[in-house]
């Protein structure tokens, strides 16, 4: 208890230093944001500013810095390799990029019967992620600006997690703390295998609780050390011509007109050929008809002559 106590003390007292030490220092906020939106920012030190600078004299805070950049250059593949070599002299690392060109537009414009002139109007782009050491964020992001032509947009921020820090750091401890309390009482109390179950499915959610401290410590940290660097390039519409062949379309095969009427004739002929070979075939049903209606007539002949003679 003694020590919880202290703990919860110096968590206190470090708020009320981190709270002192701030209105020192005027800080509107514990995070710092530093943003320029405006679109049409074609000065190259825009890049930078204060927000992105480490202070060696603050103790206190610990910041996660990062940058969201969005600006044309005169070429995109040729400024890839430069802020990826700016990146890897700072002593960071590229976790992301993605060159690609977006498609605005194709014409063709024929200019003889067998080709035409095919124009691609393209806009090369590229998605890039940074991390750079803390301390060379600005440095890196000077150097950045050379290869700017217009900036669209410049975003930095830098988010204090000291408190964040502080509180995982008191989970840790007391997680620890009951930890192996409870590990003696299983050793030294535990008798019963239920009550032994249940207290070691306990002791297990406790040592998830405090490796989940350590790991979200472990990622701040590391955040900490290595600012990232969102950055958006593009270039001016370029423009793409090449001569292509014209595409011929078959037309289908037509016959001539003697194959044609001789087909004809073939179709006819086999028209009679089915209905020959029909009579053929059913030619016993066909003659019962015959019979049928001659039996018929001959029938209304009768009742005809019958009926006339009758006075």
């Amino acid at each position: 208890m003694k020590t919880v106590k202290s703990f919860s003390v110096a968590a206190l007292a470090y708020l009320f230093f981190s709270c002192n030490s701030g209105q020192n220092k005027n800080m509107e906020s514990i995070a710092v944001s530093d943003s320029t939106a405006t679109e049409g920012i074609t000065a190259k030190t825009a890049t930078s500013s204060s927000a992105g600078v480490e202070n060696s004299k603050d103790s206190v805070h610990k910041f996660i810095r990062t940058a969201d950049l969005k600006f044309k250059v005169k070429d995109v593949v040729q400024s890839t390799y430069t802020i990826e070599n700016i990146t890897n002299v700072h002593g960071g690392f590229v976790t992301y990029t993605n060159l690609s060109s977006t498609i605005d537009n194709v014409t063709a414009t024929p200019t003889s019967a067998d080709s035409s002139l095919e124009t691609t109007f393209y806009t090369p782009v590229n998605e890039i992620i940074i991390r750079v050491p803390n301390t060379k964020l600005d440095t890196t992001l000077k150097d950045i600006a050379k290869t700017v032509d217009y900036l669209n947009f410049r975003v930095i921020k830098a988010e204090d997690v000291s408190l964040q820090i502080l509180a995982n750091r008191l989970s840790q401890t007391r997680g620890v703390k009951n930890e192996q309390r409870l590990t003696n009482a299983i050793d030294n109390k535990g008798k019963k295998l239920k009550d032994i179950t249940d207290a070691e499915e306990t002791l297990s959610g406790m040592g998830e609780d405090i490796d989940n401290a350590k790991i979200a410590n472990l990622s701040l940290s590391d955040k900490i050390q290595f600012s990232t660097v969102n950055i958006s390039l593009y270039q001016r519409q370029a423009i793409k011509n090449e001569m292509v062949a014209n595409y011929k379309i078959t037309a289908p095969y037509k016959q001539g007109l003697g194959s044609q009427m001789a087909a004809s004739f073939s179709f006819g002929w086999g028209i009679i050929e089915d209905a020959i070979v029909f009579v053929v075939k059913f030619w016993a049903i066909i003659l019962i008809g015959i019979l049928i209606l001659l039996s018929y007539k001959k029938f209304q002949k009768h009742l005809s002559f019958t009926t006339n003679k009758t006075p």
